[in-house]
């Protein structure tokens, strides 16, 4: 059903690309948007179809990450630019709530492509991810970072 949907909203994209004769990313996105506006104007079950509910939070998600890496970044060009160091590393044992390979995956490979942070391990049983991390002010606060971030706002798409 996501898949039908999202195909149908990619047609009518292209087909408002070829009805105003502007072929730029710009008029795409913007038919992209409206076609997705249209359709869950016309839908009657908003609450059961997926698409609906996915599509924004996918959208918020990757503002999330974009704004996490942007920090991590900034963070870490700080640190290596000026001549003290603020790096308090540590490895940090973090309870999963993600059950499934995919989830893991995806979550121990978004908390890798942040800059100071690295995933090392999954356990056995998989309900524990080790991350070694530069900036470990508290230990607390770093597990609710990447649960109630990552974790959330990632199992909240694939769920």
């Amino acid at each position: 059903m996501i898949k039908t949907r999202f195909l149908s909203n990619l047609l009518l994209s292209f087909i408002w690309l070829a009805v105003t004769g502007a072929f730029t990313f710009e008029n795409f996105v913007f038919g992209f948007l409206l076609s997705f506006v249209l359709m869950w104007l016309i839908t009657t079950n908003r609450r059961e179809d997926k698409y609906f509910y996915r599509g924004p939070k996918l959208v918020a998600f990757i503002f999330f990450f974009l704004y996490e890496l942007i920090k991590a970044n900034v963070q870490v060009a700080y640190d290596v630019i000026t001549p003290r160091y603020y790096m308090k590393p540590g490895i940090i044992k973090i309870p999963l709530t993600a059950k499934s390979n995919l989830e893991i995956t995806l979550l121990a490979n978004l908390i890798t492509l942040t800059p100071g942070t690295l995933s090392l391990d999954v356990s056995d049983d998989r309900k524990v991810l080790y991350v070694h991390a530069m900036y470990v002010n508290d230990k607390e606060t770093f597990i609710a970072n990447i649960k109630n971030g990552f974790e959330r706002k990632l199992l909240e798409i694939l769920r």
